[in-house]
């Protein structure tokens, strides 16, 4: 969807897959992700000269039915042992705190393990219970996966003062470094949530941003922080 509608034969299938046991619980819904490098910067040539840009090129990092942790509950527990801890009503309930701070503009980095108004960030895969729309469980999806990359270490910290020389490891992920902005099925591209935090609610831009149609694939463009220091040499 995101590549211009380009059919990409896996070799098998795997389709993301969503149900509900009645209309009178929130459904629970699984989805798979796609990570894309995308250098937009680059390409619109719009910080050609600003030395902090990473110079990179168009690269799919990652498809998540190839990998067992992504569709399975209990071996993703492999990767974040921890989540034994917050899997109980005390610490879900919290998660209602950094829903209403991060809709009122503060992300609260603290509370790593919630996904403010989209739930929470255990475990690392794509099964999303108590979905509630779908663009809210799209979301919550790719920010667990975002969550997931740097718990792999494959996704290195951009921002604060650690990262003013290089990037580091960042095995708990920065809430505050990424911000997602959606593409498809109807981009957003106007209005004060056009790139909000992770765990703000969807509910004031969600209206018509999506198809009626079940199944439907969402798309969002990642925007990272990075703080970088450029040293001039006379």
């Amino acid at each position: 969807m995101t590549l211009g509608g380009l059919l990409l034969d896996r070799g098998f299938v795997f389709p993301g897959k969503s149900c509900g046991n009645s209309i009178l619980l929130a459904q629970r819904s699984a989805y798979h992700v796609h990570w894309y490098v995308y250098p937009v910067m680059i390409w619109l040539e719009l910080l050609t000269d600003f030395l902090c840009v990473e110079r990179t090129s168009f690269d799919i990092a990652y498809i998540t039915e190839l990998d067992p942790l992504w569709q399975d509950d209990h071996l993703s527990v492999l990767i974040h042992p921890e989540a034994l801890i917050f899997a109980n009503p005390i610490a879900t309930a919290a998660c209602s705190v950094d829903c209403a701070s991060t809709s009122a503009g503060r992300v609260r980095n603290e509370m790593f393990w919630c996904a403010g108004c989209h739930g929470t960030m255990y475990p690392m895969n794509g099964n999303i219970a108590g979905e509630y729309s779908d663009i809210q469980g799209a979301l919550l999806a790719a920010e667990r996966f975002a969550f997931k990359m740097h718990r792999q270490l494959l996704a290195d910290g951009t921002s604060g003062p650690q990262a003013v020389c290089s990037k580091y490891k960042m095995p708990i992920m920065d809430k505050r470094q990424y911000r997602f902005q959606l593409t498809n099925p109807v981009r957003h591209v106007r209005g004060p949530f056009t790139c909000p935090p992770i765990g703000a609610s969807t509910v004031p831009y969600e209206g018509g941003k999506t198809i009626p149609i079940r199944g439907e694939d969402y798309g969002f463009l990642v925007w990272r922080k990075r703080n970088c220091c450029v040293t001039i040499i006379p």
